[in-house]
């Protein structure tokens, strides 16, 4: 079949969709962008997971307001915490000023967490929290931040799958 174009640009990224299966998915995509949920995309590495989650954004009510992303799996663990949270001065060695995390970067819009999977467990928990609605600390703060955010996250993992072999791990014989 003859390729169809979705739209010219879905945030930057042109999206020339040629297969029946990826056209279901991105109608999926605009039906998954009426509702304010937090969405986890999963398939393979090259698959578009990254396009879905544009196109979610760009159907979506917040399309107006800021699109954010990150890498989860580039950056440092001790990085992780104050780009997502942000820092005030002083808060460590180098923070020789405040600085807004991704959250409040995306404050009114969506952030994106790209291979979310790779992300410590510990800040999985915080993650959790934030997604629950609970305002949170910038590093060094002792000012909470709220914010309104819609999360994208994406993988190529099979999360069920580890998480279940974790919980076997960790359980009593």
């Amino acid at each position: 079949p003859e390729a169809m174009r979705v739209e010219d640009h879905v945030l930057d990224m042109e999206a020339v969709v040629a297969s029946d299966a990826m056209r279901r998915v991105l109608d999926l995509a605009r039906r998954a962008a009426r509702s304010p949920v937090a969405v986890l995309i999963t398939g393979e590495t090259g698959t578009g997971k990254e396009i879905v989650a544009r196109a979610v954004h760009h159907y979506s009510l917040r399309c107006a307001r800021p699109w954010v992303d990150v890498n989860c799996g580039a950056l440092p663990e001790l990085l992780m915490e104050s780009e997502l949270f942000g820092h005030e001065k002083g808060a460590f060695s180098g923070a020789d000023s405040a600085k807004a995390g991704l959250f409040e970067l995306a404050h009114g819009g969506t952030l994106f967490l790209d291979e979310i999977g790779e992300l410590d467990p510990r800040m999985q928990v915080k993650l959790l929290r934030v997604l629950d609605g609970v305002p949170y600390y910038r590093l060094g703060s002792q000012k909470k931040t709220k914010v309104d955010v819609r999360i994208l996250a994406a993988t190529n993992q099979d999360l069920e799958r580890l998480s279940a072999a974790k919980t076997r791990s960790i359980s009593p014989e």
